[in-house]
């Protein structure tokens, strides 16, 4: 651990993602300050998002909390995209329309002033959770982020593995099936395209379209435009079969990405988190009879597949590990 000349400072964390904007001033022990949370409005596109991120951060450093922004250390960003960590550049992200080559650390650096870190937004939750929640003392754990999208955060040996380009992690663009609908990527038949948020989402919008009878819609307020993977599950929730059987194929897919993971990488845990994790076992237990099914004997019997610990707040907790193991 790097963190010994920071244990007395306060750190700043951000969780950038394709829906939500995260924001929370913490100490070296996690002791949450201050925390902020708004809309992202990826729509708006590259220039109003980060203005938003800039109102986020000016709201937790604003907090009676937060005494004087000189005692924070650095500020820490995880990012719902490919992310160049050495320069601190957003190169593409699936769900940020427009953002191509966005130098966003150095934005960060220069309107606070502050040592600001960057990486993408679910290897920054995995160091969280390696950290902090579920995965301590954990050597070799895999974190799956399903919420807009799909991403990963690898743990191999202790350390976190980025690969060489710092971009190891980008699971949810594995090909399930090269004749796949089409990604937010550009590629057909990933897995983020079959178990997403927002995969789920289109699945249900479909099936309301084509006159199948649910109460989905209802959850919405009669908006189709407002039908989400959260209207899904509370419909399912109340026993709904079309949104029970939505969320078990979205469940059944999750299992498929899944047996790939623990083929290839053989890990002691994989955490489940993002915000499809709160469908709870409606979600994990046809992923986990896929597992049982598919995997290789040997490595399905010494992976745990669990929620993970911290729920939400994985990312910006995670953005204060980025600070503190930083030189």
């Amino acid at each position: 651990m790097k963190s010994s000349n920071k244990q007395g400072q306060l750190i700043l964390g951000i969780d950038l993602g394709g829906s939500k904007i995260s924001a929370i001033v913490a100490d070296a022990k996690v002791d949450i300050k201050a925390r902020d949370g708004r809309d992202t409005c990826a729509e708006q596109g590259p220039e109003e998002v980060i203005g938003r991120v800039i109102q986020s951060i000016k709201q937790v450093m604003a907090s009676p909390r937060v005494t004087s922004p000189a005692n924070i250390a650095g500020i820490g960003i995880g990012v719902a995209g490919f992310c160049e960590v050495a320069s601190g550049v957003i190169t593409s992200a699936p769900n940020l329309p427009g953002w191509v080559n966005v130098p966003l650390r150095d934005i960060i650096q220069r309107e606070f002033g502050l040592p600001t870190c960057l990486d993408n937004d679910v290897t920054v939750a995995a160091l969280g959770e390696h950290r902090f929640g579920a995965g301590v003392g954990i050597d070799n754990l895999i974190y799956v982020g399903v919420g807009t999208g799909i991403g990963g955060g690898i743990i191999v040996n202790g350390q976190l593995y980025r690969g060489t380009s710092g971009t190891a992690g980008e699971i949810g663009h594995m090909i399930i099936d090269d004749q796949g609908p089409r990604c937010n990527c550009g590629n057909l038949g990933c897995w983020e395209a079959f178990a997403s948020g927002t995969a789920l989402t289109a699945a249900a919008v479909r099936q309301i379209e084509a006159g199948v009878q649910t109460t989905i819609l209802s959850f919405a307020n009669g908006d189709l435009n407002k039908v989400s993977a959260h209207t899904v599950f509370l419909a399912a929730e109340q026993g709904d079969k079309l949104a029970s059987d939505l969320i078990r194929r979205t469940g059944y897919y999750l299992g498929v990405g899944l047996v790939n993971l623990i083929n290839i990488f053989n890990p002691e845990l994989i955490l489940i988190g993002g915000g499809l994790s709160q469908m709870g076992q409606l979600l994990l237990a046809p992923a986990a009879e896929v597992v049982k099914e598919r995997a290789i004997e040997l490595p399905a019997k010494a992976v745990r597949i669990e929620i993970g610990r911290l729920g939400t707040d994985a990312g910006v907790l995670g953005a204060v590990a980025l600070v503190l193991d930083a030189d």
